[in-house]
């Protein structure tokens, strides 16, 4: 079954929108990214990304130090990029 294009957007900004309050956590979004946006496995998203697999279960499950580079590979196919964000103050 193919998503539409607007299908997909929604999906990508709910999936950001997540991230971005501190619902999920990085690996979730990947995780999510991948398998509700791509519907790809993990060995085609890691080729499609040019990471190792090994680097993609490290990110999606929150393990090891994951470079800037590969998280950045990982959000590229949608439009994402890692970036510094300003945090809400509390009043």
């Amino acid at each position: 079954m193919t998503v539409s294009i607007d299908a997909r957007s929604l999906m990508i900004e709910a999936i950001e929108a997540d991230l971005a309050r501190g619902e999920i956590t990085l690996g979730d979004a990947v995780k999510r990214l991948r398998g509700e946006v791509t519907k790809l496995q993990q060995t085609q998203f890691a080729r499609m990304c040019k990471i190792s697999v090994r680097t993609l279960i490290q990110i999606e499950h929150n393990e090891g130090n994951p470079t800037l580079k590969s998280l950045n590979a990982v959000f590229k196919p949608f439009g994402l990029q890692m970036g510094v964000v300003r945090l809400p103050r509390p009043f």
